[in-house]
């Protein structure tokens, strides 16, 4: 049986699979007349790069990964709304708020959190985000017309709103930011290869896969020499100011997950590990006193990778029973 996380969180990236036009079932199953660009196909993305302005309907709870423009209008009271926002690792998140028409007086909010919340648990952590929990939020009913732009600090956004009366509403348009360093990052797929590079900053990082997976280092400069060390109480990478870790878990927060594997050292070569948690974290904890960088791939596991887990993994802890 999946968590409760797994089922969450596979809920809001199922939009993401669906607008890959990696699963035609979805297409078919959840597509309706009346909404015919909601699961969107990559030619789609593609002619809409070209100049056109996507617009739609938001729904009470839902996933946006492309730019446009997008209206609630409440038919009935709505206590409980999240939309949830995710760009390619490379891109931030912009919202600007075009017509907002709330009560705010009599119990409606509209906010904006930075990266995402689910069941309580936040991602980035707090230990990795720049902003203290509290300036992660910004609730129109506040600031009003001050601040009527907001970019997130990572690929991921969220917000939170409740509207009482029906007719209320707002419009919102979604952009999309280079970031040239990007940090924190969740992956809108089970598989991939990234690089990530922490130049001279005094930070944390973490790259964060919803999936059970596969995660291969290619290659790790920290300055250092060679180094691969399973989580013990005494053994690990206390004391060294640069170092990658690897996380497992059952909920989105990486300060709340089971610490696997320290990499305390540079190396060149292949580093390899199967992770078979709700969530998989790569974390890099950097000093500032190097240009950290690590490169690393990774694919979901299946389940003849699930059953076949002795070599060069953990026993232990995270793989499902079958």
């Amino acid at each position: 049986m999946p968590s409760a996380f797994q089922f969450q969180c596979h809920f809001v990236l199922i939009f993401l699979a669906a607008s890959k036009g990696e699963t035609r079932y979805l297409e078919v199953r959840d597509a309706s007349e009346d909404e015919p660009f909601l699961l969107l196909s990559e030619d789609l993305k593609r002619e809409l790069s070209a100049g056109q302005i996507y617009r739609r309907s938001l729904r009470c709870i839902d996933m946006l990964s492309i730019e446009g423009q997008f209206s609630f209008t409440a038919d009935q009271t709505q206590l409980h709304c999240a939309t949830f926002f995710i760009g390619e690792p490379e891109e931030l998140i912009t919202i600007d708020y075009d017509f907002v028409n709330i009560d705010c007086q009599g119990g409606d909010f509209l906010k904006v959190f930075d990266g995402w919340i689910l069941k309580g648990e936040k991602f980035p952590s707090s230990l990795d985000h720049p902003l203290p929990t509290s300036q992660r939020y910004v609730d129109f009913c506040e600031s009003g017309n001050i601040q009527r732009s907001i970019r997130s600090s990572q690929n991921v956004a969220m917000i939170f709103f409740r509207i009482h009366q029906p007719g209320n509403g707002f419009t919102i348009t979604v952009k999309k930011n280079t970031n040239l360093f990007p940090c924190n990052v969740i992956s809108q797929t089970p598989s991939g290869r990234f690089t990530m590079v922490i130049p001279h900053q005094h930070r944390n990082c973490s790259f964060s896969i919803i999936y059970p997976v596969v995660i291969k280092i290619s290659d790790l400069i920290l300055g250092h020499l060679n180094g691969l060390f399973l989580k013990k109480p005494s053994v690990g990478c206390a004391g060294v100011g640069d170092f990658v870790e690897l996380l497992g878990g059952t909920g989105l927060d990486p300060s709340k997950m089971f610490p696997l594997a320290d990499l305390c050292h540079s190396f060149h070569g292949s580093a390899q590990m199967k992770i078979g948690c709700d969530n998989t974290v790569l974390r890099m904890v950097s000093s500032g006193k190097h240009i950290n960088r690590v490169t690393f791939e990774y694919h979901q596991l299946n389940l003849q990778e699930t059953e076949n887990r002795k070599e060069n993994s953990i026993e232990e802890f995270c793989f499902p029973s079958i």
